[in-house]
């Protein structure tokens, strides 16, 4: 490891996280009021299991108690450059701290880690939320994403009527077409894995290994869960959602194109949301999505709260972050491509492409 900056003293330190401080990071994370679900210790555990990226997650210390963490992964790339990421697979990342100090010492560890490890460049994917982010520690924005978020209220004539005129249209549709939902969790997760393939491989992108939901699972037992709807007993949609403190969040969702004309994406959700409400949960984050995409305009469709997400680029080795967007023209050819390739082969080959877009 390389050595920390100077003026961190014995008062301050920064230390790299191991397993065994999976505890105080988690009693930490659980307290922050800027903190993710993507920043607790398990999801470091799946990337670990499901990737083998190197974790190399930072924490910052005084007095033998925890004021920051920066979950951190390095990640070798043979085509794309190597990177420094907080976090592979996730919507949020970055430094959350509890004081400015703590905020910069990770920082400049985490840069210090990356020229030591002779990477391209360093990216936090800041969720937005900390009050601690001084303003000469920022790196280069990466404007591309958004997210959405809204209340939940456990009336359901109340949650319904807080819907714009189209959206609850189309959650009727599907009622009208017995469409019907049901939890759980392994035992339907080779019914979402073969509707969520599908959509990905229809949207053009590689798709996960059925390995990291399994992980997610496993490791969250108490707090993820599948969502499957089915007419007629026929699969028609699933999602894979998330849940902490307050907030469920919907992650991995697919439907096949057969029923969007019965409205199953408004239904799928509208289904998570009472639920969730009844469950008492008073928060839907209904994740990022990149600007310009049709995700992005369906999610605007719902009149929920829109939130920039400031992601940071600190190079290393380039002087710019890569153009790694689906819109860039240079993969136009390559997604079409893909689109049209039998649902067997893009499970086989799609993680290995995968792992490269972390």
């Amino acid at each position: 490891m390389p050595e920390w900056p100077e003026w961190i003293d014995d008062v301050l330190t920064i230390n790299s996280y191991v397993p065994a401080d999976a505890v105080r990071w988690d009693d930490f994370v659980r307290h922050s009021d800027a903190a993710t679900f993507c920043h607790l210790s398990g999801w470091q555990q799946v990337i670990e299991q499901t990737w083998s990226h190197q974790q190399v997650s930072l924490y910052a210390e005084v007095d033998g108690q925890i004021i920051g963490v920066l979950p951190l992964f390095l990640i070798r790339r043979r085509w794309f450059g190597d990177m420094l990421l907080s976090t592979p697979n996730a919507v949020y990342g970055g430094v959350i701290a509890n004081t400015a100090e703590a905020y910069r010492a990770l920082i400049e560890a985490a840069r210090a880690l990356a020229i030591d490890q002779k990477v391209d460049y360093l990216e936090l994917r800041e969720p937005g939320l900390s009050n601690c982010e001084p303003s000469d520690e920022k790196g280069q924005p990466l404007d591309l994403y958004v997210t959405f978020e809204r209340p939940l209220m456990a009336d359901e004539d109340a949650l319904m009527k807080s819907f714009p005129r189209d959206v609850r249209r189309m959650i009727r549709q599907g009622e009208k077409h017995r469409l019907c939902a049901e939890f759980g969790r392994e035992d339907l997760l080779d019914e979402f894995y073969e509707v969520y393939a599908v959509s990905v491989r229809n949207l053009g992108t590689p798709v996960f290994p059925k390995k990291l939901f399994a992980n997610f699972l496993r490791q969250f037992p108490a707090n993820s869960d599948i969502l499957l709807i089915r007419q007629d007993g026929q699969v028609a949609g699933a999602v894979l959602s998330f849940y902490f403190r307050d907030t469920v969040m919907p992650y991995y969702g697919g439907a096949y194109r057969e029923f969007h004309h019965a409205g199953i994406n408004n239904f799928m959700y509208w289904e998570l949301m009472r639920r969730s409400a009844q469950r008492g949960y008073t928060r839907f984050d209904f994740g990022r999505s990149k600007l310009g995409t049709g995700a992005c305009e369906f999610k605007r469709g719902w009149r929920m709260t829109e939130r920039s997400l400031p992601y940071q680029f600190f190079p290393i080795r380039v002087d710019k972050a890569p153009d790694l967007n689906p819109a860039n023209p240079k993969f136009k050819l390559m997604i079409e491509v893909w689109k049209r390739l039998p649902l067997g082969i893009t499970k086989l080959i799609g993680p290995r492409i995968v792992r490269n877009f972390p």
